[in-house]
């Protein structure tokens, strides 16, 4: 029969779940992982729920670097900031491979296994979002002076972009609100980001923009309709270099 742990879609949960059912697969137990909100229960299997811990997700953290590499550790993770629902037993699956392997660090060079293959695509696919809005986001200064910017990821990608902002804005007050997933990426002048999840927003307050945002939004905006060519334009090149969901929180496509 085979186990499956159910744990929050978070990297906490998710590793404590690892944790658990890491444990119960060296005694050959065959055993999965299920997110909550995405359980479809199936005959002979046995459904536990997982304990959630800081200290069991940073065992498996150090585990994975220590055996599996760096390099594996952040494919993993950001394969676990994917929007989808079989991702978790995905890496339990690739790590539990990686016990048959001579050298447990070469395990995401196995792509003819499965889950091996689903956590190097989605690893890919967040690496890759996550690059694009580097360049997609667009700030607007806050009547109190904090620059602010809204996005709408699919994945939860504010982690692998907080580094780049805050090299990029190092005395800046700034602020990066995901939309889809309720987090805000929070920047204070000269010291280190954090993330705030499950925060609403002062949608009043972050609508206040100062005066000479406005002008340049103006600026901005006309500056964008001047050089375009109308009898050029080409919508479909235009969204297959930005997509309409990175299109959708900048300024230059708010008509």
């Amino acid at each position: 029969m085979r186990k499956v742990y159910i744990c929050n879609d978070s990297l906490t949960g998710i590793f404590s779940a690892i944790y658990d059912a890491w444990k119960e697969g060296k005694s050959g137990q065959e055993v999965g992982i299920a997110l909550r909100g995405h359980l479809e229960n199936r005959l002979f299997c046995e459904y536990t729920e997982v304990s959630e811990s800081e200290k069991k997700s940073v065992a498996v953290e150090r585990m994975i670097k220590k055996n599996l590499g760096y390099d594996t550790y952040w494919d993993i993770y950001h394969a676990l900031l994917a929007d989808d629902c079989v991702k978790a037993d995905a890496v339990l699956g690739a790590m539990l491979a990686a016990r048959n392997i001579p050298d447990s660090r070469k395990i995401m060079t196995y792509l003819s296994h499965p889950q091996v293959e689903k956590v190097f695509e989605l690893s890919r696919s967040v690496a890759n979002e996550a690059h694009l809005f580097t360049g997609f986001v667009r700030f607007c200064e806050l009547e109190n002076g904090i620059l602010f910017s809204e996005i709408s990821p699919k994945a939860q990608v504010l982690t692998c972009i907080a580094d780049h902002f805050t090299n990029r804005f190092p005395q800046e007050n700034w602020m990066i609100a995901d939309k889809t997933h309720h987090m805000v990426l929070v920047h204070e002048a000269g010291r280190h980001w954090i993330l705030a999840q499950n925060q609403k927003l002062d949608e009043e307050q972050v609508r206040r923009t100062s005066e000479k945002e406005d002008t340049y939004e103006t600026l901005w905006k006309n500056f964008c309709t001047t050089i375009s060519i109308e009898n050029r334009e080409n919508p479909s090149l235009q969204r297959s270099h930005i997509p309409r969901h990175f299109q959708q929180d900048m300024v230059e496509f708010d008509k």
